[in-house]
């Protein structure tokens, strides 16, 4: 059995908002806690040098130049200067073109988890990274988001074309940062997308998990037993595409200080490692994933969108625009003469089909097999208009495809 892997282009996440120049306003200090922002500065690299101790303290940003910068940040609310000190601190926060700076300032804006990568790769000339490294690393990171937000939808080894169309509007909300000196940075705000962050947490620490046994002991049962965490065919193609071509690369997912730690993950986590000795097993593992999940017997509706087949007569191969039964957005089915000549029928008069089958894996769960009960399916008049201009917007293409015969 060959498959071919439901790839496709993957919608990009949203660009980083705070790319330089800031061009938003520095929040409002009634808006912001004190200890949350210490928290970020602490997270982002500022170094804490002195201050009155449990009023406030002075930080200086991250590198060789942050001597010359300090911010006064409050403790608490508890003195009357307090206020005044954050808006100051704000200020010169949007005013500071450190990367640092913009990061502590969109976690602010948007409460977020901050998921983290870094690839180790040969530096170019002065310590300058190339093009083609930095556009994998976002690729990679991309391909990551996206099985994390797939395995929030349902655990499986391989996932294919289901529930892509849903976990692809799940990063609509993501932030991402500008892949520099082999680091990127990914906002996933709580309000929406903590889950993907859980499940990424837990995915990341289950596959290192799983490589470190099969190393030791050459077999691939923690794999097995890892996809209930969110491991998958496509997170270990993710890692992959990551590691690959780098002398290493690590993930961390940062929680945000606004809204606590989720329950059953670890307050902070050093970041999960990987090296180009794990290739092999997560390739392998990738592989097993795609072999193994079974087929999925399902009761599908949709619109006729396209039939072909060689002559006047005989079998026919539909594809059919999923309405319900199955998340995936379109199937191909291989009908006999009297389904094909239905189905036909249907898509004249602008009615969706039910149809009954096997989901197959191979090809990403875009075939159905043992196609059986083919009847169509009566809908609102909304509905049917619509589908009947979808009909005349494609009618040259459909006519072609019948070979004159639908209309028998």
């Amino acid at each position: 059995m060959t498959h071919r892997p439901a790839e496709g282009p993957l919608r990009p996440v949203r660009p980083h908002p705070a790319d330089p120049p800031w061009r938003g306003s520095a929040p409002d200090p009634v808006d912001v806690d004190p200890a949350v922002l210490s928290a970020l500065l602490r997270r982002h690299g500022w170094q804490r040098r002195g201050g009155a101790p449990g009023r406030y303290g002075r930080w200086t940003p991250p590198g060789p130049g942050g001597s010359g910068t300090s911010l006064l940040v409050p403790e608490s609310r508890a003195f009357p200067d307090s206020d005044d000190l954050l808006g100051e601190a704000l200020l010169a926060l949007s005013r500071s073109g450190t990367p640092s700076a913009r990061e502590v300032l969109v976690s602010l804006a948007v409460p977020s988890d901050e998921i983290r990568w870094w690839h180790d790769v040969p530096a170019g000339p002065a310590g300058a990274a190339s093009w083609t490294a930095e556009d994998r690393l976002r690729g990679a990171a991309r391909r990551m988001l996206l099985a994390a937000a797939l395995a929030t939808r349902a655990r499986a080894g391989y996932h294919g074309a289901r529930h892509r169309r849903s976990a692809a509007a799940a990063l609509q909300n993501v932030l991402v940062g500008s892949a520099t000196d082999g680091r990127l940075t990914a906002f996933v705000p709580v309000a929406t997308g903590r889950p993907l962050a859980v499940r990424l947490h837990q995915a990341l620490f289950a596959a290192r998990e799983a490589i470190d046994y099969q190393r030791a002991t050459g077999g691939m049962d923690a794999f097995d037993a890892a996809v209930e965490a969110g491991v998958s065919h496509e997170l270990t193609e993710s890692l992959v595409a990551l590691v690959r071509g780098t002398e290493g690369a690590r993930i961390a997912v940062a929680w945000a200080p606004a809204a606590g730690v989720p329950e059953s993950c670890a307050p902070s986590a050093e970041p999960v490692e990987f090296s180009p000795g794990d290739l092999a097993a997560l390739r392998e593992a990738g592989a097993r994933y795609l072999r193994e999940e079974p087929a999925v017997p399902v009761r599908i509706t949709g619109a006729v969108v396209r039939l072909r087949r060689s002559g006047p007569r005989g079998d026919g191969t539909v594809r059919l625009r999923v309405l319900a039964g199955a998340d995936v957005p379109n199937v191909r089915i291989t009908l006999d003469e009297e389904a094909y000549r239905i189905a036909g029928h249907a898509h004249l008069v602008g009615l969706p089909v039910r149809v009954q089958g096997r989901l197959e894996s191979r090809g990403g769960f875009r075939r159905l097999t043992g196609a059986h009960g083919v009847v169509p399916v009566q809908v609102d008049d909304a509905e049917r208009d619509r589908l009947m201009k979808e009909l005349h917007e494609n009618l040259d293409f459909f006519e072609e495809a019948c070979g004159g015969d639908c209309a028998d």
